[in-house]
């Protein structure tokens, strides 16, 4: 191959979105902190994967979302002692589906106002869920200072809260 046509190839752009990914059918048992992040991707389908995590771990959230659009969560189990989903700022059109939550915090829509200049959440739809246990069922939380980001449409519909502490959080 000659080489100019070689270094024609460190010239290709490098994606900085993952477009269209899959996760189906996963068992994760005890990671050391999140165990599924979504960054930065479009178009993500996980169904029917289950999360376990030791009743003494920390920061073990079960699935974290940020940055990210068009992001179906379907048919989960998540026994963790922290998040069961985590939702931060640049999330739009998150759908969440039939998951069992608990023990742990429940879903978290968090971090905002951590910047003065950062990307709202929008359009979050939590249905069919099942809240065993939890420290709380939806919970809104942000920083108690200036910021452009923002929370709109979110909605539950359907979800089942057994024994949670705090069915809805905003602070």
């Amino acid at each position: 191959m000659p080489k100019d046509h070689l270094s024609g190839l460190a010239k290709l752009p490098i994606p900085t979105v993952l477009l269209e990914p899959r996760i189906r059918s996963l068992l994760s048992l005890n990671s050391q902190m999140f165990h599924i992040v979504i960054n930065g991707c479009e178009n993500v389908n996980v169904q029917g994967v289950r999360i376990i995590a030791a009743g003494n771990s920390p920061n073990t959230d079960g699935i974290h979302v940020q940055l990210s659009k068009n992001v179906n969560i379907i048919k989960y189990l998540i026994k963790t002692r922290d998040d069961c989903i985590s939702i931060s700022p640049g999330t739009k059109n998150l759908w969440v589906e039939q998951v069992t939550c608990g023990p742990g915090h429940g879903i978290s829509i968090r971090s905002l106002a951590k910047d003065l200049k950062e990307e709202g959440v929008q359009n979050i739809t939590v249905k069919k869920t099942i809240f065993l246990g939890t420290q709380n069922g939806l919970r809104i939380m942000s920083w108690a200072r200036p910021s452009t980001g923002f929370v709109q449409g979110v909605r539950f519909i359907n979800s089942l809260m057994v024994n949670v502490q705090n069915p809805i959080v905003i602070d």
